[in-house]
């Protein structure tokens, strides 16, 4: 078989599968709560793949197929699966298209600036240069809490806008911490407790 297959892109490749099964769920009236809850937990897969592959002893063939990899993986869990949410959230408008293209192009030209950065890079990015896609794991699910103070007619208004300032500063040259030690706890403690609020309190 084509591909890689060992422990060290395993997690990649679960946090794919709960991608697309948000998707799916995101287009079944009823459960768009499960989708919003399997864009998290992609973030999750995401958060701690990296330091999976790591721990495992892999070869240079391997280790460029894990960084393609997991750019491919971060255009269908963090782009596609949110602008699959936003249509589920009323984002159903002719004009909303440019929105999403504009969010598409931003994320992954974000995306292939990236890696041609590590690739050049000589040792770990310390630094995030523009707002990376994998945040939306975390934002979205924090924006979408907006409709409940909201009004629809307001949320629909607010959550365009949101998502096109957003994909804006996924290409602003702006330099953003890269997470490491504790933040991991801490973004999975968030993780944790977004995916409670929306499984038991929603």
């Amino acid at each position: 078989m084509i591909g890689k297959w060992n422990k060290s892109v395993i997690l990649t490749y679960i946090g794919l599968a709960f991608a697309v099964a948000g998707i799916f769920l995101a287009s079944r009236e009823g459960f768009i709560n499960y989708a919003w809850c399997c864009l998290m937990a992609a973030g999750v897969c995401d958060l701690f793949d990296g330091a999976v592959a790591r721990k495992v002893k892999r070869t240079d063939e391997e280790k460029k197929f894990g960084v393609e990899l997991d750019s491919l993986v971060d255009v269908v869990s963090f782009i596609a699966l949110p602008i699959a949410l936003f249509m589920a959230s009323g984002m159903t408008h002719l004009w909303d298209i440019a929105i999403f293209a504009l969010f598409a192009i931003c994320g992954v030209a974000r995306l292939a600036y990236f890696n041609t950065v590590t690739a050049d890079a000589n040792g770990p990015v310390k630094f995030y240069t523009g707002l990376p896609v994998t945040f939306s794991a975390l934002i979205f699910p924090l924006l979408n809490l907006l409709k409940y103070p909201l009004d629809r007619k307001s949320f629909v208004i607010v959550l365009p806008c949101s998502v096109a300032v957003i994909s804006l500063f996924q290409i602003l040259r702006i330099k953003i911490p890269k997470p490491k030690g504790i933040m991991y706890i801490v973004f999975a403690l968030l993780a944790i407790i977004m995916l409670v609020v929306y499984l038991v309190f929603l």
